[in-house]
């Protein structure tokens, strides 16, 4: 939840190749107060059912950037696995391995907003957006 002094993130994944959530994805979340300032680790959830983390630390006070690094390869690789046994008659599929193993998103905040922040996830390629 944000404050009049900070900011607060949330996220979730949309898997786009089958049309529903991304289960099981490790996210990791970093701050910074200024460009120039190292990055701070604070953490980290894993998505739920509905491919959500509902349970991001908190920002601190003085945060000026977020990254989310979101590490997909274990889901795609096993998400790839599973549409391959339900098309076991289909052609095999020729490349099994996530073409981007992680993405780390990197944005701008500003004290009391709230930033959702939607990860669009297919197995080569992937798009993010500000949600509400």
């Amino acid at each position: 939840m944000s404050t009049s002094t900070t900011a607060s993130v949330s996220t979730h994944i949309l898997d786009t190749s089958v049309g529903r959530p991304a289960e099981g994805v490790a996210v990791r979340l970093a701050a910074r107060s200024g460009r120039a300032a190292d990055w701070q680790a604070l953490g980290g959830s894993v998505t739920d059912a509905d491919g959500r983390c509902k349970d991001l630390p908190a920002l601190p006070e003085g945060t000026t950037h977020v990254r989310l690094d979101f590490a997909v390869e274990p889901y795609l690789e096993e998400s790839a696995k599973k549409q391959a046994d339900a098309q076991q008659d289909a052609p095999a599929n020729r490349d099994s391995g996530a073409f981007f193993p992680e993405v780390a998103i990197t944005f701008a905040v500003e004290a009391g907003e709230h930033y959702h922040v939607p990860l669009l996830l297919n197995p080569f390629g992937y798009s993010v957006y500000r949600g509400s």
